[in-house]
Formats: structure tokens, sequence, C-alpha cells
């Protein structure tokens, strides 16, 4: 039997499930973060020259990162917060969030960071499903977002679960185009384009809504869990998602959500020494460019294998051929 004949035969006898293992990434470098005050990074964006962070539980502070040594330090930027507009949450998920942030801190729950090519900062608060602007002088304001995104949402099955609303923000170099990752249970992407100060739904905001679990990798010998999204990026007309249950990030396409590619960080996550006492994965922000990804983990106040406490910041090199290789 020749090798064409082979392939064939191993083609028609592979289950129509086996999903080739995405490639594993590989770590540069690793940086405790010192001087975010309560921890819990949960946004990482490039803007201008530095790595610019937020933290979940913090409502009036930005964080430019000194990236001089292997220890980074956390330069606070602060900003007068805006009376929050309504978005369309529930009542009741609004009074939840906020008894929720006065018991632990962060009313707005910020969870994504993103930066357009001005130097605008673009925030977006879980508990108000809204997205707050943070020019480069420091003056704050909420966008004045479709009336329409939450509804949709909602009717896709998304933003029904507290705790499970928007995840990630990214905005397109030119800040024409807007997207935002739900969570889970179900997770989705949106997209808004811009007309002057004012975003709109072009055909529908919702471009992906799906539910669904999946697996870990088996090293954390954990049940199976919801889809997630924990953090969105992008780069070069393509948008990536952070995908902590199989610890992974995946290329999509912005105007559809299409996944096209996936590569893995599990080797370095699940290493021994940086294990965390928790089934879940706690990678929560992203940043992308040519070289490679930025990957922010959000301890939430636990310790590392190794002792460490403090958030830490991964960088890892592009794949072999460009994030805009095929597999």
């Amino acid at each position: 039997m020749n090798k064409r004949w082979l392939a064939l035969l191993f083609a028609l006898t592979t289950p129509a499930w086996a999903v080739a293992a995405a490639p594993e990434l590989s770590l540069i470098s690793e940086h405790p973060v010192e001087g975010i005050a309560q921890g819990n990074l949960s946004g990482l964006a490039w803007c201008g020259d530095g790595l610019w962070a937020v933290s979940d539980r913090e409502d009036d502070v930005l964080y430019r990162l000194d990236a001089s040594d292997t220890v980074w330090r956390a330069e606070a930027e602060r900003f007068e917060l805006p009376p929050v507009p309504n978005t369309g949450l529930s009542w009741g998920v609004r009074m939840r969030a906020a008894v929720t942030g006065l018991l632990r801190g962060g009313e707005m729950d910020f969870e994504g960071l993103s930066c357009d090519r001005l130097g605008n900062r673009y925030l977006v608060s879980e508990a108000h499903a809204a997205v707050l602007r943070v020019s480069p002088a420091g003056t704050a304001e909420w966008l004045n977002l479709p009336a329409g995104v939450v509804r949709q949402a909602r009717a896709s099955g998304m933003l029904l679960q507290f705790n499970a609303m928007f995840e990630g923000v990214a905005v397109d170099p030119d800040a024409n185009r807007l997207w935002l990752a739900a969570e889970h249970s179900r997770r989705g992407l949106l997209v808004m384009h811009r007309k002057q100060s004012v975003w709109e739904c072009t055909g529908g905001c919702v471009l992906l809504a799906e539910g669904g679990r999946e697996s870990p990798p088996p090293a954390m010998n954990e049940a199976d869990q919801p889809r997630r999204f924990s953090g969105l990026a992008f780069h070069a007309d393509k948008l990536f998602t952070l995908e902590p249950v199989p610890h992974q990030i995946c290329r999509r396409k912005p105007a559809t959500g299409d996944s096209e590619a996936c590569w893995s960080y599990a080797a370095t996550a699940l290493a021994d020494s940086r294990r965390y006492d928790t089934p879940f994965g706690n990678a929560e922000a992203l940043s992308i460019d040519a070289e490679g990804a930025w990957i922010g983990v959000d301890n939430n106040q636990l310790t590392r294998a190794d002792g460490e406490k403090r958030p830490i910041v991964w960088r890892f090199a592009a794949p072999k051929g460009g994030w805009g290789a095929k597999q």
C-alpha cells in the first residue's frame, strides 16, 4: 500500500471530532508587577510607547507599567469617573454589582483595556456593560453605545448571569470599530461602528454567541467547563481572543468572529512552580503585536506554588511565520 492510500485510510478512520493540538507559544520572559494597590490585573494594552494595565478592583486609575527591570513597577494615573449611564441592565443586576463593589472594591469592575492610535484608552465595565474612554490628558467619558447592544446580547443568550458580562474590549487604530467579548454562559462577540461621536450596530451587533463546554488541558485534571473569553485584542486587522479553559489565544475574523487558528500557553501556565490552587485558568489580559503577545495573570489574591503573590505578565514570542500564519 503506497503512502497516498495510507493517508486516505487515516483520513477516513480519524474521528470527525479529533482536532490537532494547538501549537505551543514560546515564553520569552515573566514579570511580577509591583504597585497595583488592589492587585487583580484585568486588562493590558500597548498605548503609545508603553504597556498599560487596569485593575477590576479600582474605578478611577490606570497603570503605566515601568518595564525597565524584571520586576515591573505600576505607575498610577488617576482620572475622574463620570456618572455611569443606564445601559439597559436589570435593576437587580445593577444593585448586585453595586453591593459587590462595596464589599470587595471596584464597583465598575473594569475587565478589559484597548487603545487607539491617538492614545485614548478604552475600558469595559463588566458591572454596567459600558465602555469608558480615557484621553491621554486623563479626561474620562462614557461612549454613546447603541441602545440595543445589551438587548441584542441578551436575546442571543448572553449577559444573563451576574459576573458573566463583558470581559474584553478592542478597538481598531482609528477607533472606527469597537468589539466587546461576553465572558461565558453564553460567550460571544459583538461589534459596533462609529459615526462621528455615535456608535451604531450595522446589520446587528452580535457576531458570535455560543454555549457548550470544553475541556481544560489534561494536566489540570479538571472536569469540562463553560466556554469562556477572558480577554480581547486587535492586531493587523484580526481579532484575538484569550480563552482560559483550554489555555489558548485564538485568531478570529473581525467581521464574523469565526476562529481561524489557536496557539496554546498551557505549558507555561501549568508548570508546577506557576500553579494556583484553583480549577480555573486565570489569564485575564491580552495584548498582541507583531513580535509577540503579552498575557496578564489575575492571581485574585491567590499565592502561586512558588510563593509569588503579585500579578504576573508573560511575554510570548509570536508563532513561527507570524500571527497570520496558517495552521
